[in-house]
């Protein structure tokens, strides 16, 4: 008994010596000189390690996002192999019979089989603002970290979710981590008709970082250890799977992994999941992670390209 006195005196005056060191993320930066702005940006050396850069889904989602409205990308199949470029200005005026009559002669045209996924979109570089949104990722990383939540996820929701705009979506989503109204106030930020705290950048952090760490976090562990899968957070794969199930939320995800019924993680699944559809899991939420990927790979052509100095943080 007198050991455990000592020990708890000892711990009152000195809690330091027991507190558990913070988490830190630094290894997992790279510092950057550009336009004479220094900036704290995650680096991105798993997708090439990984080889998710190989991937055709890649290159595609690469040119969507950098490409003029005034043209189209068509791609071959589920793994977007891209076909042709295409004006999109009849395009844009085409009801949905036209559209689909337009993909049959393009498919005689390029030699494609009938009942084989045609897909044709319409470029879009006046979204995906990248040299815009980039002064914006060291805030966001620095308000992740601050709120104790990987920061990889504030870099990669920036890039895609409403990349330097402020525009409402067409379901209610807003802010720069495009929050949902309900969503948003579940973790604590303030949503009326007279005051939209998701609009303020800080509070928009501040939401979609607990919202990471509350919900999306636990749920994407209790779903993959209900499977057997094992994982590690830092692992990329599973940071994808995270970021499914905030944007389409655990139900839909958890209901394309019963679909799936995976055996192990790691790349394999995610690559799974592109491919699988359930309850509301549809195309978009396959694209979801792809999008994630192709824009990581958009800005570290954008900063080893343009940047006066580059090094890791350690």
């Amino acid at each position: 008994m007198k050991n455990y006195l000592l020990l708890f005196v000892f711990y009152a005056f000195f809690p330091c010596a027991f507190a558990q060191p913070l988490e830190s993320w630094d290894e997992h930066k790279v510092i950057v000189h550009r336009d004479k702005q220094v900036s704290e940006i995650m680096h991105m050396d798993a997708i090439f390690d990984e080889r998710w850069d190989m991937l055709p889904q890649m290159d595609y989602w690469k040119l969507v996002m950098q490409l003029s409205p005034d043209s189209c990308v068509v791609s071959q199949g589920a793994d977007k192999k891209i076909r042709k470029i295409i004006p999109s200005n009849l395009w844009k005026t085409y009801t949905d019979e036209q559209k689909d009559k337009a993909k049959e002669l393009l498919k005689v045209e390029l030699n494609i089989k009938p009942d084989e996924l045609l897909t044709v979109v319409v470029g879009k570089s006046n979204f995906y603002l990248f040299d815009v949104v980039y002064p914006s990722l060291t805030k966001g990383v620095a308000a992740f970290e601050k709120n104790k939540v990987d920061p990889w996820y504030a870099q990669a929701i920036l890039l895609i979710e409403s990349p330097g705009q402020l525009k409402k979506s067409t379901t209610g989503a807003y802010g720069p981590f495009q929050l949902m109204p309900e969503v948003a106030r579940h973790q604590g930020l303030i949503v009326t008709d007279w005051k939209d705290e998701r609009k303020d950048f800080d509070r928009s952090a501040y939401g979609a970082a607990r919202l990471i760490s509350r919900i999306c976090i636990p749920e994407a562990k209790r779903m993959l250890n209900k499977h057997g899968i094992s994982y590690a957070e830092n692992d990329l794969w599973f940071r994808l799977f995270v970021m499914h199930i905030y944007h389409a939320g655990a139900g839909n995800v958890r209901a394309v992994l019963d679909k799936i019924a995976p055996k192990k993680g790691g790349k394999e699944l995610i690559l799974a999941m592109w491919q699988t559809k359930a309850a509301s899991f549809g195309n978009s939420s396959q694209n979801y992670s792809q999008v994630a990927l192709a824009a990581q790979l958009i800005l570290h052509e954008l900063i080893y390209t343009k940047c006066d100095e580059i090094y890791h943080c350690k």
